[in-house]
């Protein structure tokens, strides 16, 4: 009995039943989230209010608890908001009536994740809000159901068909479930204006933390950067090209205020008899290109790989009042991973 069922599950199927499978399950879910989109209303922004008002008081966290696939989609959920800058907390509610509801404390706000809204693990950490006071957000499509009904705020989801055909695995509700909690925090890191830099301090490691490093943190200090004035000449230049091998010269009669730069490439567009006699401000880039010291460096990099026309392998740093700051490289860039 067992074979037979074993070769009725692998039996061959025509790939474009498997093709039409596939983009019927994406359908289906895609039409489940256009009806979330469409269904949220002013819950959804006291939701916001709610977890932003305790993130301003500074004393709680959002705690996030689930069952089974809700449980999984609350762990994303939670790793999203923190990430984000919203002190979250998984809490399982089966571990929770064995001690951990003490993790749970009045100033903190709940947001319980259930489909049904009826799991009976969820019982006890309801009950514990209800009894404390504490705010409870319930996340669930059974408007009937407990879960609903004892919630202080309610995110019903629309009754949508799961992309399963027997109707049975969680794969639309779960990614509704998921969409709903990354509108959430994609709306509290709207409330806050989170930066881009600030982002960084949450994600300072692998690709990600790469792209948010920041100038500051690549470039070359004025101190190590070639710089001559004006009446330079050519010859003078070169010297310092050769001398410090950043590609660059910067030209500035006060050490401050950025003239110009000479580059290689100006060398090789004015190569000539007379080119060690000539004057640097007569060879010299008048507008080169320039980037804020607070900018991200993976900005710099934009800039250096897609100005149309030009090939820029360096760019001169200012600070927040246009002074000279220091020169970053399109070299140093990629040898530490900022693309």
């Amino acid at each position: 009995m067992m074979t037979q069922n074993v070769e009725k599950i692998t039996a061959p199927r025509d790939g474009k039943a498997d093709l039409e499978s596939g983009k019927r399950t994406i359908q289906t879910e895609m039409e489940g989230l256009k009806a979330l989109a469409d269904s949220l209303d002013d819950n959804f922004a006291s939701a916001v209010e709610a977890i932003h008002k305790m993130k301003e008081e500074r004393r709680g966290r959002l705690i996030v608890a689930g069952i089974g696939k809700s449980g999984h989609v609350a762990k994303k959920l939670v790793a999203t908001l923190a990430s984000t800058g919203t002190p979250s907390h998984f809490v399982h509610p089966g571990e929770a009536s064995h001690g951990d509801l003490g993790m749970v404390t009045e100033h903190d706000v709940v947001l319980v994740i259930s489909n049904s809204g009826e799991n009976p693990e969820l019982s006890d950490l309801m009950r514990y809000t209800r009894r404390f006071g504490i705010t409870m957000i319930g996340l669930t499509s059974k408007p009937d159901s407990a879960l609903a009904q004892h919630s202080d705020i309610l995110l019903l989801m629309p009754k949508m068909p799961e992309a399963c055909p027997n109707g049975l695995a969680p794969t639309t509700s779960t990614t509704m479930t998921m969409a709903l909690g990354d509108a959430l925090a994609i709306a509290l890191l709207e409330r806050m204006q989170l930066t881009p830099e600030q982002f960084g301090v949450f994600h300072p490691g692998g690709k990600l933390g790469k792209r948010l490093i920041n100038v500051e943190e690549v470039m070359h200090s004025l101190e190590d950067v070639p710089i001559m004035n004006t009446q330079g000449t050519m010859d003078q230049a070169i010297l310092l090209l050769t001398s410090h091998n950043l590609g660059c010269v910067i030209i500035s009669d006060d050490g401050k205020s950025l003239e110009g730069v000479i580059t290689d490439g100006d060398l090789k567009r004015h190569m000539a008899a007379d080119l060690l006699e000539r004057p640097v401000k007569d060879i010299m880039s008048r507008t080169p290109k320039t980037i804020e010291v607070s900018a991200l460096a993976a900005k710099a990099v934009n800039v250096m790989t897609k100005t149309p026309g030009q090939y820029i392998t360096s760019l001169v740093v200012l600070d927040a009042q246009g002074r000279l700051a220091g020169l970053i490289r399109l070299q140093d860039c990629l040898q530490m991973g900022v693309a």
